[in-house]
């Protein structure tokens, strides 16, 4: 059965981070199977090809992107339930598809309006996300609230998808969701478009010609990094871990692309002494991405969040990029053995072990083409798309059951 899906967006959507990323790519999946995606978001990011967007009200005071946690979310919220409510009361959607907990908060009361089922697209837990951003406190009077509210989102949902096992596990344990309701669909990767470099002259060509934009110096070998710069995200670690190792080998360089306020952190660079080994361009464009990435012999995924899917690591290993990750369980399930694992949050570690890399070319290269090779076999968003399109059926038979 074909379907019309409302998803929700409690973002600045498309703005070239790893949510957003999952967001797009599990849209342009279901859609070829032959179902109509309707996508309800913010104000203010990039359209997309192909993709029936319809945004909130306009707030002409908020033109950049709202990344995280922000006091904005308040009215922003407000605006889009109102989008949203005005959207499904047209298009009579036959599932609502929610990102965040916040979306899934906008999603309840049109699930019990419309008698349609609601999934809950888990990208991490909304107490969590406000604790690494410094919007909440576990001191807070409000931290009790907002954990009981998000367990109230996760239970109301017909379905939960998590971007990992390691999450549905920890909603098992702590959110007492049962096992039916829980299903695992990890990131995916365009593994046509994400592939290794293949030294071919055109693509060599257009490889140097980065490099000198970017400002790369001639015999620099590169490690990779994209994705949200801010300090949960490891972007500080990052940089003191560069300060290490550019002392002991001053041939590495750090291309850290991404955003917001990249600025910042080449300040920091500058404060560390590596400015000269750091080059950070801001946002790239996510279709560009898989030029920049082959700039890189190494890739680096210093997330500190625990609870966070990391969807950059499947385009690392797409390209073939051995790749240095914090030891998290949400890295682990991903990388498997091809990935080499720093103490989590040693600047030290995460240093020494990009360090072993640079100095064991071999090792470096078996693990990339171990990486490849699991991201084929994998992670397809055409496989992550059928499973999707199942709990969708199960989910509406089951709601169906429900009112009878």
């Amino acid at each position: 059965m074909l379907q019309t899906i409302l998803m929700l967006a409690s973002t600045s959507f498309f703005s070239d981070y790893g949510n957003h990323v999952r967001i797009w790519e599990e849209v342009r999946a279901i859609q070829r199977r032959g179902h109509r995606v309707i996508l309800a978001t913010y104000h203010n990011g990039d359209n997309m090809p192909g993709l029936d967007i319809r945004r909130s009200w306009d707030v002409p005071w908020i033109k950049r992107a709202v990344v995280g946690s922000s006091r904005h979310k308040l009215y922003l919220d407000v605006g889009l339930a109102w989008r949203a409510l005005r959207v499904a009361f047209r298009e009579r959607p036959t599932v609502i598809h929610a990102h965040t907990h916040e979306a899934a908060a906008i999603g309840l009361p049109l699930q019990r309006l419309l008698k349609v089922p609601l999934i809950l697209d888990y990208q991490g837990s909304m107490t969590s996300e406000m604790l690494d951003h410094g919007f909440l406190r576990k001191t807070s009077p409000l931290y009790l609230p907002l954990v009981r509210l998000e367990r109230l989102l996760d239970q109301q949902a017909d379905a939960v998808l998590t971007s990992t096992h390691n999450a549905a596990e920890l909603l098992r344990r702590d959110g007492g969701l049962a096992d039916d309701q829980l299903h695992a669909v990890p990131d995916g990767v365009d593994t046509e478009r994400f592939r290794p470099y293949d030294h071919s002259s055109a693509w060599a060509a257009q490889r140097q010609e980065l490099r000198q934009q970017l400002g790369i110096p001639d015999g620099r070998r590169v490690v990779v990094y994209i994705g949200l710069l801010a300090p949960y995200q490891g972007t500080n670690v990052l940089l003191e871990a560069a300060r290490l190792l550019v002392a002991r080998r001053p041939d590495v360089h750090f291309l850290i692309m991404g955003h917001p306020d990249p600025q910042s952190y080449r300040r920091y660079a500058a404060s560390l002494g590596i400015e000269d080994h750091v080059t950070l361009p801001g946002r790239i464009i996510y279709r560009d991405l898989h030029s920049y990435l082959a700039l890189g012999e190494l890739a680096v995924a210093p997330k500190m969040s625990l609870t966070e899917g990391n969807g950059k690591i499947a385009n690392y290993m797409a390209m073939g990029l051995p790749t240095v990750a914090f030891d998290t369980p949400v890295a682990r399930e991903i990388l498997g053995d091809t990935g080499v694992y720093a103490r989590h949050g040693s600047a030290e570690d995460l240093g020494a072990k990009l360090e072993r890399l640079v100095d064991e070319p071999e090792l470096a290269a078996r693990l990339g083409q171990a990486a490849r090779e699991r991201a084929v076999a994998e992670l397809s968003w055409d496989r992550a798309a059928q499973q999707i399109e199942a709990i969708y059926a199960n989910v509406q038979a089951a709601h169906t059951t429900k009112l009878v």
